[in-house]
This record gives C-alpha cells, sequence and structure tokens, in this order.
C-alpha cells in the first residue's frame, strides 16, 4: 500500500507559478510510476501527465506542454508538479497517483487532492 499526500495547491494570479508536491509513504516511491491528473468542476478527471520510475521520461498532455514540468525525487518520497504560466482554465482540484507503469489512465493509488485556483 501506498499513501499520497498532495500540497502546494493555492490561489494564484493568471501567468503565475506554482509547484505541487505529493509526499509517500508506506512503501517507497521508486517502485512506481507517478502521475498527475486534474478535475474542474462539473468537468470528468483530466490527464495531465507522467514520470517514469526514474525520472528519466516525461510525457504531457498537449494543453500544459512547455508550462508545465514533473520531476520526482525519490531519494525525498516525493513528486513534483511545477506549474508555470498558469491561465484560468488550470483551474481545479490536482492530484498525484502513483502505479507500476506510466499510464493516462490507470493508477493504483491516488491522493486526495490539492486545490488551485487561477484567476485573471
Amino acid at each position: 500500500q501506498v499513501q499520497l499526500v498532495e500540497s502546494g495547491g493555492g490561489w494564484v494570479q493568471a501567468g503565475g507559478s506554482l509547484r505541487l508536491s505529493c509526499v509517500a509513504s508506506g512503501r517507497a516511491l521508486e517502485n512506481y510510476a507517478m502521475g498527475w491528473f486534474r478535475q474542474a468542476p462539473g468537468k470528468e478527471r483530466e490527464f495531465v501527465g507522467n514520470i517514469n520510475r526514474s525520472g528519466g521520461i516525461t510525457y504531457y498532455t498537449n494543453s500544459v506542454k512547455g508550462r508545465f514540468t514533473i520531476s520526482r525525487d525519490n531519494a525525498k518520497n516525493t513528486g513534483y508538479l511545477q506549474m508555470s504560466s498558469l491561465k484560468p482554465e488550470d483551474t481545479a482540484v490536482y492530484y498525484c497517483a502513483a502505479g507500476a507503469v506510466p499510464s493516462v489512465r490507470t493508477y493504483a493509488y491516488w491522493g486526495q487532492g490539492t486545490q488551485v485556483t487561477v484567476s485573471t
């Protein structure tokens, strides 16, 4: 079992930046690929990006490419989502997830989410 806890969400003006963290406990994060997702009010959960176990390979959905960066520090059991040039349409609850392989959909473990609000 892996427990995931996100932090770092908050309110930011358009054009600003935030860094989300996802701390894992229970098992070493290095055993898992990680994904980031978001869900805006009234919308389905959306894939944001993922990273493989070593951190050498990342993949992003088109809407965040060039603005968001996923990284990880396995020694700290922590994953990160660095968000820059934020837009109001990035407003959502952001979730991290962990699983056996990088995926755009399926992960075994999920965090509780952290709210990101981007104002105009």
